[in-house]
């Protein structure tokens, strides 16, 4: 297992072995619909099988060697291979899936944060799933990855300019790290949400105390905010039954579904369905619903669910992200409105 140590911005260094203590019960997190990935509306999609071609995109280098070109992290690819690249060579390939290079820069720049927080934590901690690597490229154990091939093609005309903005946002967040008790913390986030982010312990029943709900700035901006999914009645009888043991879903459809209980950020935690309690998650995974925020009719024919955001709501919104940069706030300020209380440390290799 590797040591990732950590020192003050302000350039007092700690040194201190990043163990396992908050990790242990962070990792317990059951990453529902996340894998530690965010859900962007217009990210390309990750699938990380073409070999690393470092040739199509090169970072102009930092100034001196930074840390996260002192660091190297043993990368799982799609196709079963292990590589070894620098932190920095990771982290462009990670933001560049995960959030679109159109944003703002000093939202990409809370993104790299958020990216090099979570490969920190799954170093310090090891990893199950690839023992011999620290991180892998698929979305539902680690986070997003495309290649800058993929990318370029992705990006078209775009791609000078796009490259060049993530590896800034690489550079320019060189090293940083967000920790909570000299610890690097559990950096989940998502997509967008309808007001407000979900506190952790409402979504997963875990009580992480820098996960709690905020408000989050996005709104009408965001693509495809409102959503409707309809699915026909027998249909979401069949399914709902597959799943759920008790409920009965006789009679006047217009009456199986009784009054939600709400997270803090207005999704469903749980509801009444012909009786029996559901949660919100699993009417979201059921149903291919984009987030648990949502209003629901039944009729003769069909199940509707109106449906706001995109994501399971705890952590760092993406385009909430975007809009606090918009206003003006620093990467800084982002990462520490959407996760409560952390401090943003040097990682050294």
């Amino acid at each position: 297992m590797r040591a990732v140590h950590i020192k003050e911005e302000s350039g007092v260094r700690r040194a201190a072995a990043v163990g396992l203590g908050l990790l242990a019960l962070l990792f317990l997190l059951p990453l529902l619909f996340l894998g530690g990935r965010g859900e962007a509306e217009d990210a390309p999609e990750p699938t990380g099988t073409l070999p690393l071609d470092r040739t199509v995109v090169s970072p102009p280098p930092a100034e001196g060697a930074g840390a996260d070109e002192t660091v190297s992290i043993r990368v799982k690819l799609s196709d079963g291979t292990v590589t070894e690249m620098t932190m920095g060579d990771y982290l462009w390939r990670v933001v560049a899936a995960e959030m679109p290079a159109s944003f703002e820069p000093e939202a990409l720049k809370a993104q790299a944060v958020a990216a090099r927080t979570y490969a920190a934590a799954k170093m310090a901690a090891g990893e199950e799933n690839h023992p011999d690597a620290d991180v892998c490229t698929d979305i539902s154990c680690c986070q997003s990855y495309i290649t800058p091939q993929q990318a370029a093609d992705n990006w078209g005309e775009s791609a000078a300019a796009y490259e060049e903005k993530i590896s800034r946002a690489v550079a320019d967040t060189d090293g940083v790290i967000a920790t909570y008790g000299g610890q690097p913390i559990q950096a989940v986030f998502f997509s967008s949400a309808a007001g407000r982010t979900a506190d952790a312990v409402e979504v997963w029943g875990n009580d992480v105390p820098y996960l709690t709900s905020v408000e989050s700035p996005e709104g009408e901006e965001v693509p495809n905010y409102h959503s409707t999914v309809t699915v026909p009645l027998e249909e979401f009888r069949t399914s709902l039954l597959a799943q759920v043991s008790g409920a009965d879903l006789s009679g006047d459809p217009s009456g199986w579904f009784g009054t939600p209980v709400l997270a803090s950020n207005g999704g469903v935690v749980t509801i009444p369905v012909g009786g029996a309690e559901v949660t919100g998650a699993t009417l979201r995974a059921l149903f291919g619903l984009r987030s648990t925020v949502f209003t629901v009719q039944a009729d003769s024919t069909a199940v509707t669910f109106s449906v706001t955001g995109y994501g399971h709501g705890v952590g760092m919104s993406q385009y909430g992200a975007n809009a606090m940069a918009k206003e003006g706030k620093s990467y800084q300020e982002i990462l520490k409105w959407y996760y409560t209380g952390v401090e943003l440390e040097q990682m050294t290799g």
